[in-house]
């Protein structure tokens, strides 16, 4: 199931960064906790999945029935299971940009439930949003590629977003006696995914196999041929979801993960008896997760309300079991840390909600400063704070969150080792959560239709973690520009 043509190492790499940042742990236990209660919906807002559909008016043009089934399949998604096995890119495992997914059709009306991503210059958050399609709608609303998918589909795939059928997961993988593919093709399974394609379809014919790179694999006729690009009929396409051995298959074997880190309806089926330790799913919902609703706008989550906060508050590193700073020590009052300076053991602590140093003075401070700035060696108390505040050891982990939409997460790290109320000062660290901010902002603009396509020539928008191509080897910030969909286009 992988969306990317790098082979081996790189591939499994940035699967497992995927697997470690893409769906956390508090979104499982609080997604499964309101889907357990039948909420769907709030499943949904813990999930970071938009509801861009009104049962009600999906009853008023297709009858009562038809609104129920779609409802039912509502009730037994679990978005947090769609999120951790939708297609992702390289190199840092993003959600695949702009695409409109199937994940149920519905027999006597050519309507689709559809799982929508937005476009990779309006993905900050990393959001997914739910609707029904049918091609008689004139309003494809803001997504450029409104129309079903037909290779990146999950309807024939219901174990991949469905909880009552998640335990299908470890027989259409095919995991008993699966081997290692040298390029991660789950071609074992092609020809049983090929004649389930055929059935639903109800139809014979070729299946086509896309092995990426322009390559292509017939199927269904005397032997398995190759194709070229243009060789691809216009019969059907074997889905994605089939095309790949399961993403987390190829991890458990490499060693790359334990079954305590999988999702747990995903251990489960793989795993059986060993799984369950690292996320937590029963936590009872509170009473206003109970019941259902269908709204048509989704409030914010809570790591959207964290967007605003201007200061970090937070556990005192020590008494919380994370260390503090390089060359620090957590031994002293609450709130103060030890650092060794110039032979005597020195105090930081935070005044005015700013880290600084308590057995220095001012005047002292600031001859300090203009050393530094002349290039002469840093007093140990300034560069614990200076290294801590500007470019952190934990800047790598906080970037991961912000990139994966884990608002909050990214957060706690910044806090655990900041100390409580500790405002952030200017540098990378301020930076990245400034960007997260935008690039959410943009997000919204781009889904209330303010942005017409991609970023245009008016206003500018720094890009942020969008385009860069990964942790170790991250592109500078590039300027980007947006028109508004009122502007009148040359």
């Amino acid at each position: 199931m992988r969306s990317w043509i790098a082979n081996g190492e790189s591939r499994r790499q940035g699967w497992r960064r995927a697997r470690e940042f893409g769906v956390p742990p508090s979104m499982i236990e609080s997604a499964t906790a309101r889907r357990v209660a039948g909420d769907w919906a709030g499943a949904c807002a813990a999930a970071h999945v938009d509801v861009d559909l009104n049962l009600r008016a999906v009853g008023r043009a297709h009858g009562r029935g038809f609104a129920a089934m779609i409802r039912a399949d509502l009730r037994r998604m679990a978005p947090d299971l769609l999120r951790w096995h939708l297609p992702r890119v390289a190199p840092d495992g993003l959600l695949r940009p702009g695409l409109t997914m199937t994940l149920a059709r519905y027999p006597g009306a050519a309507v689709h439930l559809v799982a929508r991503t937005a476009p990779g210059w309006a993905a900050g958050g990393q959001r997914i949003s739910l609707a029904v399609w049918e091609p008689r709608s004139r309003d494809p609303g803001p997504h450029p590629r409104a129309r079903p998918d037909r290779r990146f589909r999950l309807d024939l795939h219901p174990h991949l977003w469905a909880a009552d059928q998640a335990a299908e997961l470890r027989e259409r993988c095919g995991s008993d006696g699966w081997r290692p593919a040298p390029e991660g093709y789950a071609a074992h399974r092609w020809e049983a995914e090929a004649a389930i394609l055929r059935a639903a379809e109800g139809r014979d014919g070729p299946v086509t196999v896309r092995l990426g790179g322009g390559r292509r694999l017939i199927l269904g006729e005397d032997r398995p041929r190759r194709a070229d690009r243009a060789g691809d009929p216009a019969g059907m396409v074997l889905p994605w979801a089939a095309t790949w051995v399961l993403p987390d298959l190829e991890l458990l074997h490499a060693g790359l993960i334990t079954p305590d880190r999988l999702h747990p309806l995903v251990a489960a089926a793989l795993a059986p008896g060993r799984s369950g330790a690292h996320y937590p799913t029963t936590t009872a919902p509170t009473p206003d997760q109970a019941g259902e609703h269908c709204p048509t706008t989704t409030a914010p989550t809570p790591d959207q309300a964290g967007a605003s906060r201007p200061v970090i508050a937070m556990l005192t590193p020590g008494r919380s079991g994370i260390p503090g700073p390089a060359g620090t020590n957590a031994g002293g009052r609450e709130g103060e840390r030890l650092v060794e300076c110039r032979g005597e053991v020195h105090r930081l602590g935070l005044v005015d909600g700013a880290l600084r140093p308590l057995d220095h003075g001012e005047e002292e401070l600031r001859r300090e400063e203009i050393l530094r700035r002349l290039g002469g060696p840093q007093l140990p108390c300034l560069a614990a704070i200076t290294g801590q505040g500007r470019r952190p050891a934990f800047l790598d982990e906080v970037r991961n969150r912000l990139d994966h939409g884990d608002h909050d997460g990214a957060l706690a790290v910044a806090e655990e080792h900041l100390g409580p109320e500790a405002r952030l000062p200017e540098g990378e660290l301020r930076d990245e959560f400034a960007a997260a901010v935008e690039e959410r902002v943009r997000h919204g603009m781009f889904r209330a239709g303010l942005l017409s396509g991609e970023p245009g020539l008016s206003g500018k928008v720094t890009l942020g973690r969008l385009g860069r191509r990964g942790r170790d080897h991250r592109t500078p910030r590039r300027a980007r520009h947006f028109q508004p969909a009122t502007s009148i286009k040359r």
